[in-house]
């Protein structure tokens, strides 16, 4: 572990994740990553009883916006990800998958959330992969923007109105999930 870093878990906030491919290849472009990763990511979510509020998959890097797990640490939960989509994507010879160290940053306010989603969701625009977020699937921008269901549970209002469906009762729509902007971000409220 790097001397003097200190990471913030178990504090009842989001993380920021990120967290590269070995040596910042594109790693992610080959066939049928993106779609195992995003199954990987859903399969640790229900294991680990983590909230996903928002993700972005670039072809070297990926972006997480998350709580904190029910079960064990989130670093933890996240090395078990990485650990199970790099025996699946890894092919024999190459020294590693990913790079071994992931940054966090604590999300402590909506603000900051709202940045962190439009961020993600921007990403692929600013890097010229597509000319609009709606255009690069493997985020959860489409969810924002439509309510459609992907392959991973997003936590919105969405969702919690799809509880509400399901269950008929009325489930509490999460302080973050609010009524989202043109853009897939939620906005802020006050």
């Amino acid at each position: 572990m790097t001397k003097g870093l200190v990471r913030y878990q178990q504090c009842g906030c989001f993380h920021f994740l990120t967290f590269s491919c070995y040596r910042r290849q594109p790693l992610l472009t080959r066939d049928g990553a993106y779609d195992l990763f995003e199954r990987e990511l859903e399969a640790v979510r229900r294991r680990y009883e983590f909230v996903v509020a928002g993700y972005v998959l670039m072809p070297e890097h990926v972006h997480l916006l998350v709580g904190e797990p029910r079960r064990s640490l989130l670093s933890v939960a996240l090395q078990v990800l990485k650990q199970r989509t790099s025996r699946k994507l890894k092919p024999s010879g190459e020294a590693q998958f990913w790079q071994r160290r992931y940054y966090d940053f604590n999300v402590h306010n909506e603000e900051k959330r709202v940045e962190k989603l439009r961020y993600m969701h921007r990403n692929p625009v600013h890097r010229g992969l597509v000319e609009k977020p709606e255009e690069w699937p493997w985020s959860s921008f489409q969810h924002y923007a439509t309510g459609k269901i992907g392959s991973i549970e997003i936590e919105s209002e969405w969702t919690a109105r799809r509880r509400e469906e399901e269950t008929g009762q009325q489930c509490r729509v999460p302080p973050f999930a609010r009524k989202e902007a043109k853009d897939g971000a939620p906005t802020v409220y006050d």
